[in-house]
């Protein structure tokens, strides 16, 4: 019986899957590498969360086919090992696209409409001093510029449509036809920074996007504008980010993920009061963990069981593999 291995929690929708597909599944809550290399010896199958997978650990994987990561990214799996050995990395692209893009919505709204502050101020019997709220600002015909249009780059787009607002893009990789079909327009880095009232970044982690944006991107945008990163630490430098933040060079942040998760506690993020943090939660809704967990494992069977059910686009490396 082929053996699948589970490296953190996932939905029970997920795991009946693995099971009526008669997988025999192991449940790894031991993370150290000395313990993976170990547990994962005779895997097929890896189902993997935020734990780290380097060459050290993967190299001892002997039976192992595939990877299938349990959200988009996977800055925490050695790729170039896995193309080297022709294992499959897989990814939940469909999944998580809406979850996301709501989380960025909502903190475009906490952000721009105070609040923090009018909860506050209800709560320490200050009903009726209202002129203490800064003037709040709305999505309506403002200038959103988002970073990456992968699927949650365009499910944002869309929900920005929504709101009247233009909608522009930068990603080199993408086809300016396609950008104008989803009713956005393309535009540079450098000139979107400059335009924007609103930025989300959707872009993953590597020797282009780290840190992206530092002291000198801050400084070109405009006062008013409201930066939100739900993609990968480290593609804003943190401490220029604090900068911006404590002297009003921009006006409000939204970050769900660090350079160091959790953050320690001397960042100067967690002092910073024009600011809105989440635990890298923005795709962990029911639905979505529901979703991802079925996708993930679906990845599995249907590459290891060779099936036209595969989804193509969730392979990462399907080029290095030669499959469509």
């Amino acid at each position: 019986m082929r053996k699948v291995a589970l490296i953190g929690n996932i939905h029970k929708d997920g795991i009946k899957i693995l099971k009526d597909s008669k997988f025999d599944i192991i449940e790894i809550t031991n993370y150290s590498f000395e313990n993976l290399r170990k547990e994962l010896k005779n895997v097929s199958a890896i189902a993997l969360r935020t734990a780290e997978l380097p060459q050290e650990v993967l190299k001892e994987c002997k039976s192992l086919k595939i990877v299938s990561r349990h959200g988009v990214g996977y800055d925490n799996v050695d790729l170039s090992f896995l193309n080297k050995e022709k294992i499959a990395l897989a990814i939940t692209g469909a999944a998580n696209s809406v979850t996301v893009a709501e989380h960025v919505i909502s903190m475009f709204f906490s952000l721009c409409k105070f609040s923090k502050t009018s909860d506050h101020l209800v709560r320490m019997g200050k009903f009726n001093q209202k002129q203490f709220i800064p003037d709040s600002m709305e999505i309506y015909h403002k200038n959103i510029f988002i970073i990456g249009f992968g699927r949650i780059g365009k499910a944002l787009a869309k929900r920005c449509n929504g709101f009247d607002a233009k909608v522009y893009v930068y990603d080199p990789y993408i086809e300016s036809k396609t950008i104008k079909d989803n009713n956005c327009f393309s535009i540079s880095f450098e000139e979107g920074i400059k335009i924007a009232d609103f930025i989300s970044i959707h872009l993953p982690i590597n020797e282009k996007t780290k840190y992206l944006i530092t002291k000198k991107e801050l400084s070109q945008m405009k006062k008013t504008c409201i930066l939100v990163n739900t993609a990968r630490g480290g593609i804003i430098k943190e401490d220029d980010l604090a900068w911006a933040l404590q002297n009003q060079v921009i006006h409000s942040a939204g970050l769900d993920v660090f350079e160091e998760e959790p953050p320690k506690e001397n960042n100067p993020l967690l002092n910073v009061d024009n600011l809105i943090l989440s635990p890298h939660s923005a795709a962990l809704t029911l639905a979505c963990r529901k979703r991802m967990a079925v996708e993930t494992c679906n990845n599995i069977v249907n590459y290891l069981n060779r099936s036209k059910d595969l989804i193509l686009s969730n392979i990462v490396n399907k080029d290095i593999l030669k499959i469509n």
